[in-house]
């Protein structure tokens, strides 16, 4: 059996369970109007770095590079898991401000700060059956993570 073919189903997994979470998060802040706290963002950051990876294993038929795109799906769950913490406030979360640089006059700097929406990690802006989004992101890439890696054994 080709290399491509063992890693198809196992990749497929991972392109469509992560492009389905990031596809819903973005959904959620551009039509509902929930803008991201940076752990959302950082959360994002994972499920596109499994995204990647998941489509270039498959792309090389390379197995060790599919199972990243797992674990990275895996470590987005681990990072959304921490940020569910926050919001139920087990332990405390980032407590520095996250706002990205700003250049041009003191004028610009200001007015770029007092328009930049602000998002506290510790609250929670939705939630479905008492798990916020950050709940469900650990139950669904657990699940993705898992089901990719029980596929690629498999194969």
């Amino acid at each position: 059996m080709p290399s491509r073919a063992r890693v198809a189903v196992p990749a497929a997994i991972v392109l469509t369970g992560g492009s389905a979470l990031l596809g819903g998060a973005l959904a959620f802040q551009y039509w509902g109007g929930l803008a991201p706290c940076e752990m959302c963002l950082w959360q994002r950051w994972a499920l596109a770095a499994a995204l990647t990876l998941a489509a270039l294993g498959w792309a090389l038929g390379q197995r060790a590079v599919v199972a990243l795109a797992a674990l990275s799906v895996w470590a987005g769950a681990a990072i959304a898991a921490f940020h569910a913490g926050v919001e139920q406030k087990w332990w405390q979360g980032i407590t520095t401000c996250a706002a990205a640089p700003a250049g041009g006059s003191t004028a610009d700097v200001i007015g770029s700060i007092l328009a930049a929406p602000l998002v506290r990690c510790d609250a929670i802006p939705w939630s479905l059956f008492g798990l916020s989004m950050a709940g469900w992101n650990v139950v669904l890439s657990t699940l993705i993570g898992g089901i990719a890696l029980w596929q690629l054994k498999r194969s």
